[in-house]
């Protein structure tokens, strides 16, 4: 497809395709959800960066795409793969003893955000201390904890089965 015809497709400027295409662009939500339309590519394909390890994302580095709108920004955490399973909990814990748990089924991953309190988090090998606003992403099918640190700790966690 030509750069005209992206163009055109998106509603946006040759220009602004032609900076992107180049490396120099900085795009908005917007633009980066027209190109993703026109494409037929989802928005999370085109911000997600593949990790073959633990993902940490520490709240203070959250980047995320403006939008040219509104005081609002998107920061894509983890794109759900084809075929994928996710199941979202809402933990509470409090100090005390760690929850440990088994592998769960090959190829699970598990991700979890910290909303408040601070938390031990991850592989039993080499857990992570997490503060509010945190995530943190594992592999499920290898035994991993959660012990929180403070009272009142709460987290989501998502746990992914592809």
């Amino acid at each position: 497809m030509s750069v005209s015809e992206l163009a055109r497709r998106a509603g946006i400027s040759k220009a602004t395709v032609s900076q992107l295409e180049g490396g120099s662009g900085n795009p908005s939500v917007e633009t980066l959800w027209a190109l993703g339309v026109a494409l037929d590519v989802p928005f999370a394909v085109l911000v997600d960066q593949q990790a073959n390890a633990p993902t940490l994302i520490r709240a203070a580095d959250l980047a995320g795409v403006p939008s040219a709108a509104a005081e609002y920004s998107a920061t894509l955490l983890s794109a759900c793969p084809p075929g994928a399973r996710r199941d979202v909990y809402l933990i509470k814990a409090d100090p005390g003893q760690a929850r440990r748990s088994e592998p769960h089924h090959a190829g699970t991953t598990e991700h979890v955000i910290l909303i408040s309190g601070q938390a031990n988090v991850g592989p039993v090998a080499d857990p992570v201390l997490l503060n509010a606003g945190d995530y943190l992403s594992y592999p499920g099918d290898a035994a991993h904890i959660f012990e929180a640190m403070t009272s009142g700790t709460s987290a989501v966690l998502i746990s992914e089965l592809r």
